[in-house]
């Protein structure tokens, strides 16, 4: 059995999303969106790999502000039941870590869930501290087209 392998996708690495293992995403991948993330520099999708099989991800985004250096936030963490507890969770946020750190980024941040431990214990291991926010969700009404 070969290890997992994690890395940071490029567009060329656009293909390798269409053999996504169902329950990596909370949706299948749109091939119009993933081509659109996937060439936008500020989005940023790492990715576990078994063999060829698509089987973890964790995405981001890296921002600037006028009157703030750069952030890396990342927005989601996914790995198939049957990958859970080996670490590629973990493994897949330090890469995000790792390249916030290539970015030049003064910090990385996260939310999830007050129900959600397992993404809390994922997030303390990984150095992450927690913090008291409230945040707020906005439902978009789309015009008519």
């Amino acid at each position: 059995m070969m290890p997992v392998t994690v890395r940071i996708a490029s567009a060329s690495d656009a293909e390798l999303l269409d053999f996504v293992t169902p329950g990596v995403f909370d949706l299948p991948v749109d091939p119009k969106l993933r081509d659109e993330f996937l060439r936008d520099p500020r989005h940023h999708l790492c990715i576990a790999l078994d063999g060829d099989r698509v089987v973890g991800m964790a995405s981001a985004v890296h921002y600037v502000h006028p009157d703030k250096p750069r952030q890396l936030w990342i927005n989601e963490v996914g790995v198939i039941e049957s990958h859970r507890n080996q670490g590629i969770g973990k493994m897949l946020v330090r890469a995000l870590l790792h390249l916030a750190c290539e970015l030049n980024c003064s910090e990385a941040w996260v939310l999830t869930d007050r129900e959600n431990q397992i993404a809390q214990r994922l997030y303390s291991t990984c150095g992450g501290e927690p913090r008291e926010q409230v945040m707020f969700t906005f439902k978009l009404e789309r015009e008519s087209r």
